[in-house]
């Protein structure tokens, strides 16, 4: 079909586009909504979106849509769509494609592309999409052809679902959106014939990790984001208790194993709890089930559990080997992996001296405060504690990276899978709120917490807008230290003090910028306004900003120093 002779607007209204065949493929594959902002080159997606009266959520900037679709898929596991013009619209969502891409979340992108005629002039709006986005997706294709949409849409969400989870981008040119379809060819099968994902293991390396657990002294399980994407979380807890096995955690695995059982020792790495990085230290069989070995996890890996043999079960080949020698490879879906374990091994001798051994860690060195100097505000980590406390535990909580982060992972004791929504590998600013908006749309009966620094909050604050359109009843709690928090703390320990651009002179008043969008703000100064705020906003069914003033020179302990091992924390 050449899509340059004629479009549905020169031949009637009466007609079907590309785009409204492409909003079909769409739902489809059980789309029940989009993220996305409107431009020029997307104006015929729009109009098949009016049409169709599909669920659309309108962000107020493409960063806060991607990162909303990021929230969605990872509460919800179904893939996040996302929908943005050319250009400038597009190149908005590459930080959101590459945080995708790191942490494994399936997205499906469609951006708007000039016409095809026009493609490699430097016309107005336009970008070499394809180009920037190939290292950020897990796939990428352009649309030529009208007749290809519903093949193409298909392949993309069966390849940002199937294997390990991650973005794949759609870019469309203006002219195949708009051009006139008489009928939609029904024809969608797939071809890929060089995609390829392992997703059954090779029963002989089940075999020898098998055996392996079996006649190690000291194991230990460390559970990554992989368990959740697998869905495994339920045969991940059968196996530790099985086989007496002491489970830590990765940041992004938090919630895959209770957090309150008594095998669980916590979260590992740079600010890990001492139990976890001194069991992952003196380990002799490690088994890592989804996890990729990242360097704050693994701190120097040279120094990485110095006496253990490395078991690795990861979907994604690739990761198994990068960064830690591994002797026991198992590449598959961790499910599937798992159910073979609990079916090929009986149940493990007594590791109570190993197990005591770790406890007696726990009880001497447990998260602490610290001895910060209380310069007039909360502590940082009681704020937490007043979250968990009157959510019971059992909220969706995200949050961007830096100190809150940290202190969030820490003391908010995750018990459930996809409850734990944050930015792990690329560590984005101004993911936590948005992707809270996604997290509420996907589960929107649930208690939903965006826990973020007063930083990364002015990087997508406009998208109260869409949470004072909806009425999303998300808490966004603020912790206020009015300094770029992670930033300040390593000019302390590693610049000799020297705090350049990290402690700024202006920010808003945020109780004031949130009742100007219509939603509900309050100060919280001292722990007497936190016994009062809390337990009204976290049951109120309206959107709530709560400005948290915490102390400016607090810092998140234990950490493990660049280029230090696991067993040489400091602040415990």
């Amino acid at each position: 079909m050449d899509v340059r002779t004629k479009t549905a607007a020169a031949a009637g209204s009466h007609l079907e586009t590309g785009a409204d065949v492409m909003i079909r493929s769409i739902l489809r594959e059980g789309t029940d909504v989009i993220f996305g902002y409107p431009g020029g080159a997307v104006l015929p997606i729009y109009d098949a979106l009016y049409r169709q009266k599909v669920r659309h959520i309108l962000a107020r900037h493409e960063q806060g849509a991607i990162h909303a679709a990021e929230g969605y898929a990872r509460v919800s596991g179904k893939p996040g769509v996302v929908i943005a013009t050319s250009g400038p619209g597009a190149t908005n969502l590459v930080t959101g494609l590459m945080d995708a891409c790191i942490d494994s979340l399936p997205l499906v992108v469609f951006t708007g592309q000039v016409s095809t005629q026009v493609i490699g002039t430097d016309a107005f709006q336009e970008a070499d999409v394809i180009g920037m986005t190939i290292p950020a997706t897990k796939y990428s294709f352009q649309i030529e052809n009208t007749d290809d949409l519903p093949r193409i849409v298909r392949e993309a969400f069966y390849i940002a679902t199937t294997g390990r989870p991650g973005p794949v981008l759609v870019d469309l040119p203006k002219d195949i959106c708009a051009a006139a379809v008489k009928r939609e060819r029904p024809g969608t099968d797939m071809d890929l014939p060089g995609y390829r994902f392992l997703k059954e293991p090779n029963v002989a390396q089940v075999e020898k990790l098998a055996r392996a657990v079996e006649t190690a002294e000291k194991p230990v399980l460390l559970t990554g984001a992989g368990v959740i994407h697998a869905k495994a979380a339920d045969l991940l807890r059968a196996y530790a208790v099985k086989h007496h096995l002491p489970v830590v955690s990765t940041l992004l695995g938090l919630g895959s194993f209770p957090a309150s059982h008594p095998l669980f020792l916590g979260m590992a790495g740079m600010h890990g709890t001492y139990a976890a990085n001194m069991a992952l230290s003196e380990c002799d069989l490690l088994i890592n089930i989804g996890s990729r070995f990242d360097d704050r996890l693994t701190g120097n890996p040279a120094r990485f559990a110095p006496g253990a043999a490395v078991a690795h079960v990861d979907i994604d080949p690739s990761e198994i080997g990068k960064n830690v020698r591994t002797v026991i490879p198992v590449a598959g879906d961790a499910r599937a992996v798992l159910k073979k374990l609990l079916q090929a091994t009986g149940p493990s001798g007594d590791r109570h001296r190993w197990l005591e051994h770790l406890k007696q860690y726990a009880g001497a060195h447990p998260l602490s405060f610290g001895t910060d100097a209380d310069d007039g505000g909360m502590a940082p980590q009681s704020v937490i504690q007043h979250v968990f406390r009157h959510t019971g535990g059992d909220a969706i909580v995200t949050s961007d990276v830096g100190q809150h982060q940290m202190w969030t992972a820490q003391y908010y004791s995750f018990d459930r899978p996809n409850r734990w929504v944050t930015s792990g590998g690329l560590g984005t600013m101004g993911f936590g709120f948005p992707a809270a908006i996604g997290a509420q749309i996907a589960e929107p009966e649930k208690t939903v917490v965006s826990i973020v620094g007063d930083g990364g909050f002015q990087m997508t604050f406009q998208e109260l807008a869409v949470v004072a359109e909806l009425n999303l009843p998300v808490k966004i709690v603020i912790l206020n230290n009015h300094a770029l928090g992670m930033v300040r703390q390593w000019q302390e320990a590693f610049y000799d003090k020297r705090y350049a651009h990290s402690i700024p002179s202006v920010q808003p008043d945020f109780v004031r910028l949130a009742e100007s969008y219509g939603i509900r703000g309050v100060r919280v100064a001292a722990e007497e306004d936190a016994r009062r705020v809390f337990p009204e906003a976290l049951r109120d069914p309206y959107p709530w900003v709560i400005d948290c003033r915490v102390r400016q020179m607090a810092n998140v302990f234990p950490m493990v120093a660049p280029g230090k091992g696991l067993n040489e924390m400091i602040g415990v």
